[in-house]
């Protein structure tokens, strides 16, 4: 029987690997919250399909989203990735990744970990919600709104209330999977096992 999931996959063969896999796993590694991050960032205004398919050029281009390196780019780097045909090529996209690297690592000292700092908003635990279709999916809440006004102030860049939404539902501050989906129970049953902070 064909497994039933989230219709935004629309059956894309590496949309329903990314839904499958990775989309609302609870991420608590500092280096995939910035690749999230880094993805998000290219994401607005755009779709996530776009992005998805450009992730692996953007993996090289971003030497692995390695925020120490990226927080050290130069205007020849900046000049390099403009020229890259595999990523988007939007230069005030490229230069917030760089600034959002350099805020990624000042919240790393504060708070001991990205981790630490991210997971607070939704107090250290998913939030299972419990939607019947696509449509009910919000595109912002208060959480999302009180990480945006944060990070914002921190001097993050293209982390508006929307994008910080959608880069909680990639990481799995929220579980976000349509109650009918394979992947909501999954997801339910490991957060219900995990202890928080």
């Amino acid at each position: 029987m064909e497994k039933q999931r989230c219709n935004w996959t629309k059956d894309d063969k590496l949309m329903n690997i990314y839904h499958d896999n990775e989309w609302g796993v609870a991420v608590h590694d500092d280096q995939k919250l910035f690749e999230y991050l880094v993805l998000d960032t290219f994401q607005a205004g755009l779709s996530w399909k776009t992005v998805l398919y450009k992730r692996e050029n953007f993996r090289k281009a971003f030497d692995n989203f390695d925020y120490k390196k990226i927080a050290s780019y130069n205007e020849i780097k900046i000049n390099e990735l403009l020229q890259n045909e595999g990523i988007i090529r939007n230069k005030l996209k490229i230069i917030s990744t760089i600034t959002n690297a350099r805020s990624f690592i000042l919240v790393q000292e504060e708070f001991g970990s990205f981790d630490n700092y991210i997971w607070q908003f939704v107090n250290y635990k998913t939030i299972i919600n419990k939607w019947e279709k696509l449509t009910d999916l919000p595109a912002k809440t208060s959480e999302s709104d009180a990480m945006s006004k944060d990070m914002t102030k921190r001097g993050f860049k293209f982390v508006g209330s929307t994008i910080c939404y959608a880069f909680m539902q990639a990481a799995g501050l929220v579980n976000d999977h349509i109650i009918s989906c394979f992947r909501y129970n999954e997801e339910t049953q490991k957060n219900n096992n995990i202890k928080t902070i």
